[in-house]
């Protein structure tokens, strides 16, 4: 691994060591490696040209590749020895966006810690997309460039996009470095966020400040007499930061202040998303949460035991419910929620088009068999098990202590999503929660 500045002295690049050739496991562990194959997957005309270059990846046909702002590149290798240059190019993010992101970074000291040991939480990709920072690469961001001549995401740009998931898993920063910034840059800024001293008005209010209104009642009375009524506020820059009940005076009785803060400061980011949802549209979508799905949302980041005691309790879960609920989120969210609590009849074209991803997935001698009820497939006596997503994605679940438990994010290729299912591979930080 080496890493080169440009003219300038910015940190512009860094080269990696081709990966040995991989067997029997998915190529993404990390959720955030899960989502950036999500992305490919989503992009591509062509599901064959996606199954080929994970085979080339596999195989080892990906040779050193260059992380550099805006653009990831290597030499890939057909199984022939043909050498192909492959690009993938990803927006980079812009200046405000970054100071956006900056911001919600400090607002969670849990945020930089797990920067900093080489995570990257989920709760801060979340609050970082309500601020309007898409983190992660969506529909559309993963731009192809080869010289194979391919107009769309081929063999060679798609065993790219795989290696790149396993250099992921190893290193989020990477993440951050194609998105324009590099680790050493990013952590100066942080830093400088991080112990400057606040300095904002005390009339501030969620990124905005108190002005001088008009009474409602008056208005209302007033109809269209009233002239120069205010313009609605526009979206704050930033979710309200609820103040420090854990250092204020005793608490009342019955009160809990580590909850309670706890609570504000999840409840302003939700009351954020949908006003942005409101603004940004003219109306809402109805992308509120429910309630049960909420209490698994606030138990990601519960400060202490004794929160997720009570939300276990309200749910009605109890404490290894939830467990396997906040696994679930952590792969998945709300989606991943629905595929752990519902079981229903594959029909139809679904059914059709599930049984032959099946029978494509593997050679014919190398099939598993499976035993199938709803949309849930099992390896019987295997301990793994695949769930069809109504979206048509394979979520792994793997037997843990005599249940089902889900063992990583979803993927379109029931043979990866079995190879992490019998990996195991819950998302990171689970246990925190």
């Amino acid at each position: 691994m080496s890493d080169y500045d440009d003219e300038h002295g910015r940190a512009a690049g860094r080269t990696l060591a081709a990966l040995p050739p991989v067997h029997g496991r998915g190529f993404a562990q990390s959720w955030w490696g899960r989502a950036w194959l999500q992305a490919l997957e989503d992009a591509a005309l062509d599901g064959a040209a996606v199954k080929a270059g994970r085979r080339l990846a596999r195989a080892g046909g990906v040779g050193a590749v260059t992380v550099r702002p805006g653009r990831v590149t290597a030499v890939v290798r057909d199984p022939g020895g043909a050498a192909h240059r492959a690009d993938v190019l990803v927006p980079e993010l812009s200046e405000e966006e970054w100071r956006r992101f900056l911001d919600v970074t400090v607002e969670q000291a849990g945020h930089m810690a797990a920067l900093l040991d080489g995570e990257l939480p989920p709760l801060l990709v979340e609050d970082a997309a309500v601020g309007g920072v898409e983190l992660l690469p969506g529909l559309g961001d993963l731009e192809p460039e080869c010289d194979c001549g391919t107009w769309d995401h081929c063999g060679h740009t798609a065993a790219l996009c795989h290696q790149v998931a396993r250099l992921l898993d190893e290193d989020p920063f990477l993440l951050l470095l194609m998105r324009g910034r590099g680790k050493d840059a990013f952590l100066a800024e942080l830093h400088v966020r991080g112990t400057a001293s606040r300095t904002e008005d005390s009339t501030s209010v969620a990124g905005g400040s108190v002005s001088g209104g008009v009474d409602a009642a008056e208005a209302w009375a007033a109809g269209d007499i009233l002239p120069g009524l205010p313009e609605l506020p526009g979206l704050p820059q930033a979710p309200g930061a609820p103040p420090s009940l854990t250092a204020a005076t005793a608490p009342a009785p019955g009160i809990d202040p580590v909850a309670l803060e706890h609570l504000a400061g999840r409840t302003a980011v939700e009351a954020y998303r949908l006003l942005a949802v409101v603004l940004r549209s003219g109306a809402w979508d109805g992308t509120a949460r429910t309630a049960a799905q909420d209490a698994v949302r606030l138990a990601c980041g519960a400060p202490s035991g004794d929160v997720v005691a009570r939300l276990a309790e309200g749910s009605g879960r109890g404490r290894q419910g939830l467990a396997t609920a906040v696994r679930a989120w952590h792969a998945g969210g709300v989606a991943a929620l629905a595929v752990l609590d519902e079981e229903w009849q594959v029909e139809g074209v679904a059914l059709a088009r599930a049984r032959a991803a099946l029978e494509a997935a593997w050679e014919p001698d190398e099939r598993p068999e499976f035993h199938s009820s709803g949309n849930r497939w099992t390896v019987p006596g295997g301990g793994v098990q695949l769930r069809l997503g109504r979206d048509g994605r394979w979520w792994p679940y793997r037997e843990e202590a005599g249940h089902w438990a889900p063992a990583g994010g979803p993927d379109a290729d029931p043979a990866t999503a079995l190879a992490a299912a019998r990996l195991g591979t819950g998302p990171e930080g689970e246990e925190d929660c």
